[in-house]
Formats: C-alpha cells, structure tokens, sequence
C-alpha cells in the first residue's frame, strides 16, 4: 500500500507517515518500477504500535529504541517499564507546574476585570501585565 493509504487505514495524516518513516520506525519497501514507497501490513501494525505508545508519551527515540529491542528478538517490556516509572514524576511535576500557572491566570483575570484598558505610552506596554505582581501567593 502506498503512503496514502497506510495514513488512511492507520487513522493518521500521510505526513506522520512519512515522518515515521524518516525517523526509520516504518521501513518500506521501494516499488521497483515507480520508486514509489510501498508498506507492508506489518507496517500497519507498527504504525498503530507507535501510535499507542505516543498516547502513553513516549517519544520517537524511545518508541525507536523499543521497536529495535524487539526487532532484535528481545522484549522490549523491561525497557517501557523503567522508561514509565522514570517519566512518570516528570509528569506529576508538570501538572503542578501548569495547576499552579492556571491559578495565576485565574488570580490575574479576576484582579484585571474592572482595570482600564490603557495604550503604551512609552513607559507602560500593558498595564494589565505590569500591574501583576513579580512574586504573588496563589490561593
């Protein structure tokens, strides 16, 4: 099948298609007349693997790293696992960093809703963003 149609039937954009395949987690075989790149449905099966480990977060070089551990005949198993538990903090801190952001954003368009609108004047670009604090306690 040509790009198109493994991008159709893999729920994904001919783009991302070729983007796997540049970054050599989808390896086609060259139609010998045309040139054309022809997958495999083994390629359709790699393709919906990488899309299920990108929902899980990872990232091309592990999905990569993965897909060559059991290319070689190894589980990749211990691998996904001790990258998850790895990522898995990160994560956790990420989305106190972004709570805690959201609170600011909350705190300042509650703060800035009766403020007037003002023009920069050489001394002042946005007295919105001026008027909030460098250092503020989040509720």
């Amino acid at each position: 099948m040509k790009v198109s149609e493994l991008a159709k039937r893999g729920g994904v954009t001919a783009e991302t298609v070729r983007h796997y395949t540049r970054e050599q987690l989808l390896a086609p075989k060259r139609h010998p007349d045309n040139g054309y790149q022809l997958y495999s449905a083994t390629d359709l099966e790699r393709l919906q693997f990488i899309q299920r480990a990108r929902k899980l977060g990872f990232s091309v070089a592990e999905i990569r790293d993965i897909l060559a551990h059991a290319d070689q005949g190894d589980s990749p198993c211990p691998l996904v696992r001790d990258l998850l538990a790895n990522r898995l903090p990160q994560i956790r801190a990420q989305i106190q960093e972004l709570e805690a952001l959201a609170q600011r954003m909350e705190q300042a368009l509650e703060s800035w809703q009766h403020m007037p609108d003002g023009t920069p004047d050489g001394h002042s670009l946005c007295r919105l963003i001026e008027s909030f604090p460098d250092k503020q306690e989040v509720k």
